[in-house]
């Protein structure tokens, strides 16, 4: 008997995730990706423990754990330099079963990549949902340009402009500008050692973190108009904006390529999907979900979502019940981290005086309780479990996964 067929619209962390996921469970998976090669757009990215054992499930776990770099102290800091609170990698991994691993996505690409078969993924793909089949019935069908293609499941993972989205829930209203704008930059380790942090001014923010190859990812963030882009280039912008703060950050600006500075506007989908699946066809990541950076969970919760997919929607099972199923374990928790991230992008979007001077003043007293009370920000959402065993906890139990609704 033949495999069933999945086609993925999208190369991004999601769609290759679930592609491998799929691909474990016995699908054959196709992938579609417009572009013309999987040089990952973007620069790095936070794994947190919840992704990482979402990835056990496929085998990368341990592969993600051992690019760590962050080891010690850490924390948030004003422009001026003064530690707001603090935290430490193994009170981290104590309350979560791990910490934070930055890596850039070119690195995680590649490593899902490799669990591939060769001929997968096919660049240079516009693809289209023409059609998102029934769960009993016919097939779905997706128009490339060397003709349709038939599936028993189609995943729209193409991202925040997701066009599947669109096809699927043409009345929904899309995402909406979260009213800040994003820089992001890989460079050199500056030659004096510092404490990875995160530091929080008036509408803006910066944070600098290490990597395992050596190198710094470094990120800002700032109130800024939508569509802004600076007169003459970014890395000049970032300079006017954060060369004052505090060291590391000046050196680390300043070791920029102005060529590979990218910046972004953020946009979400702060209006939650009515459902993540219609008929044949599910989406992942940013095309159902897609949120501020500010808890760092964008690209987790994609992972998240292809592991429950590939769980929910077993070859030769009843593929209507497993995409409800999927739908209703992801809906819920992916829609109340959508909200606490911008609840938390809330707080760095302040530019008055007296609420900035509030703000770091309860940052401050709440850190002087310890950084477990820091880090219960993430209670519920670092410390989900996927729901099958894995490699990396054999003795857990199977257990659906945990709500994040806090």
């Amino acid at each position: 008997m033949d495999k069933p067929h999945a086609v993925v619209i999208g190369s991004g962390i999601g769609g290759l995730t679930a592609a491998v996921a799929l691909h474990g469970c016995g699908w054959r998976v196709t992938v579609l990706e417009r572009a013309a090669s999987l040089e990952p757009v973007g620069a790095g990215i936070s794994l947190a423990p919840n992704s990482q054992r979402a990835l056990d499930v496929v085998g990368l776990g341990d592969e993600i754990r051992a690019l760590a770099a962050w080891q010690g102290e850490g924390g948030l800091r004003t422009p001026g330099g003064r530690w707001l609170s603090r935290t430490d990698s193994a009170v981290a991994t104590e309350r979560f079963g791990g910490s934070i691993v930055l890596l850039h996505r070119a690195t995680l690409v590649d490593l899902l990549l490799a669990r591939l078969p060769d001929g997968t993924v096919r660049t240079r793909t516009e693809a289209e949902l023409l059609d998102p089949g029934t769960a009993a019935g016919p097939p779905a069908v997706v128009g490339t340009a060397a003709g349709n293609v038939e599936a028993d499941l189609v995943i729209g993972a193409d991202g925040i402009n997701s066009a599947v989205r669109r096809a699927l829930f043409p009345d929904h209203p899309g995402p909406s500008y979260a009213g800040f704008t994003t820089w992001r930059v890989v460079v050199p380790a500056p030659e004096r050692p510092f404490a990875p942090h995160e530091t929080w001014g008036r509408g803006a923010l910066w944070g600098t973190q290490p990597l395992k190859d050596g190198r710094i990812y470094a990120y800002g963030a700032a109130v800024a108009p939508a569509r802004a882009h600076a007169a003459d280039d970014e890395k000049a912008e970032l300079m006017r904006r954060f060369g004052s703060w505090h060291d590391p950050i000046p050196a680390i600006i300043a070791a920029a390529d102005p060529g590979q500075v990218l910046r972004n506007d953020v946009h979400h989908l702060i209006d939650p999907l009515p459902s993540f699946h219609r008929g044949r066809t599910v989406l992942v990541g940013d095309s159902a979900h897609a949120m501020a950076p500010s808890l760092g969970q964008g690209g987790n919760q994609a992972i998240e979502d292809a592991i429950v997919l590939a769980h929910r929607l077993t070859p030769g099972g009843d593929l209507g019940a497993g995409a409800a199923a999927y739908t209703a374990d992801r809906l819920p928790r992916t829609s109340a981290i959508v909200r606490k991230s911008a609840r938390t992008a809330r707080l760095m979007r302040l530019t008055s005086t007296p609420a900035v001077a509030t703000r770091d003043a309860l940052l401050s007293t709440v850190s002087r309780f310890g950084p477990t009370l820091v880090l219960r920000t993430f209670d519920g959402i670092a410390d989900w479990r996927p729901p099958r065993h894995t490699y990396a906890a054999p003795r857990e139990v199977d257990t659906e996964p945990v709500d994040a609704e806090q």
